[in-house]
């Protein structure tokens, strides 16, 4: 029976779905994966080779990244992104893996560049030819063209007539070596000064009208030492046009001092990251990276693998603070996160503990190398690492730095060296490792020679020689900055000569020029960031059995990443940035849901065929007691009810998002239109026998006629007053798909990935308000229905006679309810049980009541004949009595009150009639008073009455008694 709108609730706000797994059709879900260009790959994150092969589709908001194989670069989207729409993100664009040639080709220091047959970047079969501005001439090739990814020549230069070296006018640099001290630097820096004076002053294109010349002190890396030389250089002539310091502290006291005498500062061996506030060091360059340059390189390796999220651990000192800071700020412009960010000053233990606790994946760590051994002690301990995690630590430790032996730490070396494995590094790279020849025409591997010649001392023992690229590489930057400034040769620009301290107006233009200095040296590429920090290649390697593997360079000045490919991952593949969540409907059990349908469908032909036998037999006198329209409106509620079960079944599985609202309502409208039609029915009889028979005396008279439509009248009234209220809640607050997510499941393989399950629901904003409504009006109408029913179960009336079984129908449903919605409602988040709950209460419910009010009917008319209307059987026995002692029973009952009802009127006759008899001889006593005694002795007399009174009464006594 429907009666059920209790479960309204839970149904429909759970829309129901089992099992978990998401079906193949809900294109909506996820992406269908697509194949790799030719020559390429494509990268996915968190998944391995067989976990991709095992897969069809990929998830909403899941990215892919293409690779290429060989000398090949990507042209087109590089990163695709899976849409909510079921596509991939610019797929009218392709992706494809071609061969390029160098770019640096398409530039000309001193001349241009023309590109013909093809576009950016040069692919197979380009064009370049080389034009020199005027009074330049070109030295080498005029054209190259690009064939496999090389250029068929190499590249030429510009060059410029050179003024007789007798007539050229001296530049000179005021330079600070470290020759001892804390950092003997100057040692090999020194020779590598000198030989790029030599190289600058041969060249014909390079300030051709002037001779730079050095003078130089020994700083001995102090700065009290540095204070003396350094006002020497300022007050002693001749001017110097920029000052060359070494050392980190030295570099800080003559920066700080210079721009009292506007005099450009150029350091070769400072590499703290303060050295980079413009604020404080305005005119400040070097050659030196800083600190902060493996943030770059980091940032590259996030993109590459494509993390998103990482933690970081630092201890705290200003270096490694302000290294942060600026890792800080260059992720955020990459659009990476870093959700965690820890420190200590000497026990790491909670640091570490917060990390395992915040699920980090990809950490960088910053320390020095004696802290580095008590992180990855409790590194260890917390188990955070492994396939699921990826440290980065700088790269000047020790080669065997884990297995140093250090008392501080409670940790076996081989606890160490599992504790480690697999992390990765980045060092600063002072030499070019590329064959290539810089601007001096040299490469790297001839500068080391070169200048090995030169030194005293074994390069192992002389100071600073792993600097000397980078001061080399700092006089043909000042070189070219001077040039820049001069105009090429003092055609045009200004005159290096006319400098001062007071002059700020060449200060400025070497600074202009010095800031924009870009070109090929011995340490690699040249170029300075907007602090005046050198930006340069940095060398990336990963512990691989417990020795350092190179795997990669990074340039930063032209975002150029060469990969060796070397790189080995525990779980053959980079870890994800974090668990991979992998959203999963639950949806309802299509064993249950098909079994439960079957019920229903078989229930709805049950209340077809009661409506049939009681439409096909209404003019039966048994079934016309019964008020057969409410039982057809009935059997009409049983059906709705039954049909909102297939409804209820419907989830993601069957449907899409867009006809989820439309299930909703469907599933709202025919439990309510159901609930009110059968249970109305059912109530308006109950209601009205209570009315009847269990009143007061007045109402008996009710008891003679039943006019009918009071009762539809009852049920319409219930009916409208639902109709009404699901109307108001559809417009102003309508249903629709919600979603409920569960916990994270790990999965039962070994993959760094969870399931989040989810579970749709039909839902509004106002949800608890309508509930209240139907859970208020539709409790009180069932409990009410339960009391009426016990106060009328020994009522027996011929006007509606089967009113027990009406009575018996209340409870068995009433009892359903009550059972089954506080049950849908706990189980609500459990789609099968909710279901199955709900569908067979509502099946049952409609069963029990089809056969209690319909079966009995059926068999009285089939066991006992009774097929004849009242006309048919009054014409054959002549009579309207029937022969059961039924209605013999309900005849005499009538006739006797028939009787009673005679007698109490002839009563209440005699008792007004004798009344009157009593006034009027009262009154005939005071109008004639007694008369004298007769003297013959008869009886006194009086005046005689009239015929006509006496015969009144006669008539009136004898009316009385007839």
């Amino acid at each position: 029976m429907p009666l059920l709108l209790l479960l309204l609730a839970p149904l429909f706000l759970r829309p129901l779905g089992a099992g978990g797994a998401q079906t193949p059709n809900a294109t909506s879900e996820g992406c269908q994966i697509i194949h790799p260009p030719w020559e390429g790959g494509i990268r996915y994150r968190g998944l391995t080779r067989d976990q991709v092969k095992a897969i069809n589709f990929l998830p909403v908001d899941y990215e892919i990244e293409y690779v290429c194989r060989g000398e090949r670069e990507v042209v087109g989207p590089k990163v695709r992104k899976c849409l909510a729409n079921g596509s991939w993100t610019d797929m009218d664009t392709p992706s494809r893996c071609v061969r390029i040639c160098s770019k640096s080709y398409l530039t000309l220091e001193n001349g241009k560049v023309f590109l013909t047959g093809g576009d950016l970047p040069a692919l197979d079969g380009a064009r370049v030819d080389f034009r020199c501005d005027p009074d330049f001439h070109l030295v080498g090739s005029s054209r190259s063209i690009c064939s496999q990814g090389q250029w068929s020549t190499p590249k030429p230069h510009c060059q410029v007539n050179r003024t007789p070296h007798s007539e050229r006018r001296a530049v000179y640099i005021g330079a600070l070596f470290p020759m001892s001290g804390g950092w003997p630097g100057g040692q090999a820096c020194q020779p590598a000064v000198e030989m790029a004076l030599e190289d600058v002053n041969s060249r014909r294109d390079i300030l051709p009208d002037y001779e730079l010349k050095l003078i130089h002190h020994d700083s001995k890396c102090d700065p009290g030492q540095a204070t003396k030389y350094l006002y020497e250089l300022l007050y002693n002539d001749p001017i110097k046009i920029i000052l060359m310091p070494g050392c980190s502290s030295v570099s800080t006291l003559v920066a700080e001092a210079a721009r009292m005498w506007n005099l450009i500062v150029l350091s070769y061996g400072s590499s703290s990251p303060a050295l980079s506030n413009r604020q404080r060091f305005p005119t400040f360059f070097r050659t030196h990276p800083s600190a902060t340059l493996h943030n770059p390189t980091r940032v590259k390796l996030f993109e590459k693998w494509g993390w998103k999220k990482i933690a970081t651990i630092q201890q705290t000192t200003e270096v490694f603070t302000s290294t942060l800071d600026d890792l800080e700020e260059r992720v955020k412009e990459a659009g990476i996160e870093i959700t965690f960010r820890q420190s200590f000053f000497s026990d790491p233990a909670v640091p570490v503990k917060n990390l395992k606790r915040q699920d980090a994946r990809i950490i960088v760590g910053l320390f020095y190398e004696t802290e580095a051994r008590k992180v990855f002690c409790e590194v260890y301990k917390e188990r955070l690492f492994g396939k699921k995690y990826v440290w980065f630590l700088i790269g000047w430790y020790a080669d065997n730095w884990f297995k140093i032996y250090d008392p501080s730490i409670n940790c076996t070396v081989d606890e160490m060296t599992e504790a480690v494995e697999g992390h990765i590094t980045t060092e600063i790279v002072m030499l070019n490792p590329a064959n290539t020849r810089s601007i001096s025409n040299m490469t790297s591997q001839e500068f080391v020679e070169k200048l090995t010649k030169r030194l005293k001392r074994h390069p192992e023992e002389t100071g600073g020689f792993q600097e000397a690229p980078l001061a080399y590489d700092a006089i043909w930057a000042l070189a070219l900055a001077l040039n820049k400034t001069s105009g090429g040769g003092g055609r045009s620009g200004v005159r290096l000569e006319d400098f001062n301290y007071n002059n700020q107006t060449i200060t400025d233009q070497i600074y202009r020029a010095m800031n924009s200095s870009s070109f090929e040296g011995v340490s690699g590429h040249v170029v300075f960031d907007a602090s005046g920090s050198r930006m340069a290649w940095t060398l990336i390697e990963q512990l691989q059995g417990g020795s350092y593997k190179k795997i990669g360079y990074y340039d930063s000045t032209k975002d150029d990443l060469s990969w060796s490919k070397t790189d080995k991952w525990i779980g053959g593949s980079p870890p994800a940035d974090q668990t991979l969540v992998i959203k999963t409907f639950r949806f309802l059990s299509q064993k249950l849901f098909i079994s439960v349908s079957v019920l229903s469908s078989l229930g709805i032909v049950l209340a077809v065929v009661c409506l049939s036998f009681n439409i096909y037999n209404s003019h039966v006198r048994y079934i016309q007691n019964s008020q057969p329209n409410l039982n057809n409106l009935t059997a009409v509620g049983c059906s709705l009810a039954l049909a909102a079960v297939f409804p209820l079944g419907l989830d993601g599985y069957h449907i899409g998002r867009n006809q989820f609202p439309f299930v909703c309502q469907a599933r709202l409208w025919l439990l309510g239109l159901g609930f009110s039609l059968g249970y109305g029915s059912m109530f308006t009889k109950i209601w009205w026998v209570h009315t009847v028979f269990t009143k007061k005396e007045e109402k008996k008279e009710w008891r003679k006629t039943l006019e009918p439509w009071k009762l539809y009248a009852t049920v319409g009234l219930l009916v409208g007053m639902d109709v009404l209220t699901l109307a108001i809640w559809q417009i102003v607050d309508p249903l629709h798909r919600t979603i409920e997510t569960f916990a994270k499941e790990e999965p039962k393989e070994d993959i760094d990935v969870s399931i989040l399950p989810q579970l749709e629901h039909c839902s509004s904003r106002k949800m608890n308000t309508w509930l209240g409504i139907f859970y208020g009006y539709k409790g009180l109408l069932l409990l009410l229905g339960i009391f009426l029913a016990y106060e009328t179960k020994s009522v027996s009336t011929e006007k509606i006679n089967d009113h027990r079984a009406v009575g018996m129908a209340i409870y068995n449903v009433a009892v359903l309810c009550l059972i089954t919605a506080p049950v849908t409602m706990i189980l609500s988040s459990q789609q099968d049980a909710a279901f199955a709950f709900a569908s067979l209460a509502i099946v049952f419910s409609s069963y029990i009541t089809l056969v209690v009010l319909f079966v009995p009917k059926m068999r009285r008319l089939i066991t006992r004949g009774e097929w004849q209307s009242e006309a048919q059987d009054t014409m054959k026995t002549g009579s309207s009595t029937n022969n059961n002692e039924e209605e013999k029973s309900r005849l005499l009952e009538k006739e006797n009150r028939e009787l009673e009802k005679i007698i109490a009127e002839k009563e209440e006759r005699v008792s007004e009639l004798r009344h009157q008899l009593q006034s009027r001889q009262q009154l005939r006593s005071r109008r004639h008073p007694p008369t004298p005694p007769d003297p013959s002795g008869g009886l006194p007399r009086g005046p005689p009455e009239p015929p006509d009174r006496l015969s009144c009464d006669g008539s009136r006594v004898h009316l009385l008694y007839k």
